[in-house]
């Protein structure tokens, strides 16, 4: 699943591309990808069409647009799930093969008139959500100034890369829980936009096992942590994201990178870098974790003695 560098790049692309444009109208290709929008398709059509998008917005692995003229202040949901794709193209480009809903645009010289939003496994989505102020009062998301966020993604705590986040808001979520570190940080009401890939990069970044007690955990760990997440993410940023296939593209769609970059995520039976580094030898391992792997270092990320 696309993780906050993913849906960043997305965002950004987006807010080059369609951020000013007035959606002219509407298509669903397929009900089933606009099933959280209550009213049912053809609301859905009739709603988008004549509005403009105002801006685009990220907070954690949530986006959305919001928009100008709606009666209700709403904003346009877009969650890419575990395949789905925003693409701009022309049109004249012909129809991918899971192409589920269309947005045609108002002409702009430098730029195609179609948002497609494309999903082969139809766990994403897109949907109207009212727009709620902000519980703290500060910006909805990246890309915004206004303290407001869709109903849908109010739960959401402030991601990684937010301004307004500090360092003492993980400390003091890690230390009102008592769960393994990992599971807490991948909690996207702890800390939002984290998901098992950057979670064991920034675990093995930090030096400590994911499996140590949340409650246990010292302040200058949870600097450590912070630090770690924030500069994997802002390098993962960089590359453009981690894509393992064709799923995850950007509005252009071209693939990420930052896989080439992992240090441990996907690297089983490899030697630690960090560990040869220092003159010792250590194989990364992989374990089963709440369905899916964790990948670590035996030596340098010690497991607690009761995990």
């Amino acid at each position: 699943m696309p993780e906050l560098p993913e849906v960043e790049v997305v965002r950004r692309g987006l807010d080059s591309w369609v951020r000013g444009r007035r959606i002219e109208a509407a298509e669903v290709l397929d009900a089933r990808s606009v099933r959280r929008h209550v009213e049912g398709p053809e609301d859905f059509r009739q709603t988008l069409q004549g509005r403009t998008v105002e801006s685009v917005v990220r907070r954690g692995k949530f986006l959305w647009l919001n928009l100008s003229g709606l009666p209700t202040p709403a904003a346009l949901v877009a969650h890419l799930g575990m395949s789905g794709q925003l693409l701009i193209e022309g049109p004249d480009a012909p129809d991918e093969k899971h192409l589920k809903v269309r947005l045609s645009l108002s002409e702009r010289a430098d730029a195609p008139e179609e948002l497609r939003f494309i999903d082969q496994r139809i766990f994403g989505g897109m949907f109207l959500s009212p727009l709620v102020q902000t519980p703290d009062g500060g910006p909805g998301g990246a890309g915004s100034d206004l303290p407001l966020m869709p109903h849908a993604a109010a739960h959401i705590a402030r991601d990684v890369l937010d301004p307004f986040r500090t360092p003492d808001m993980l400390y003091s979520a890690l230390r009102r829980r008592t769960t393994q570190v990992k599971r807490a940080i991948l909690d996207q009401g702890v800390i939002a936009g984290v998901g098992n890939i950057y979670a064991d990069e920034a675990l093995w970044q930090a030096g400590f096992s994911g499996l140590r007690n949340s409650a246990t955990i010292r302040r200058p760990e949870v600097t450590r942590l912070d630090e770690a997440l924030k500069d994997v993410m802002l390098r993962a940023l960089e590359a453009g994201g981690t894509s393992f296939d064709s799923l995850y593209v950007n509005v252009n769609g071209a693939s990420g990178y930052f896989d080439r970059s992992l240090n441990v995520y996907g690297r089983e039976g490899k030697e630690c870098q960090r560990c040869a580094g220092e003159g010792r030898i250590s194989l990364i391992r992989r374990d089963a974790f709440m369905g899916r792997s964790s990948f670590t270092c035996p030596v340098c990320q010690p497991r607690p003695r009761r995990s």
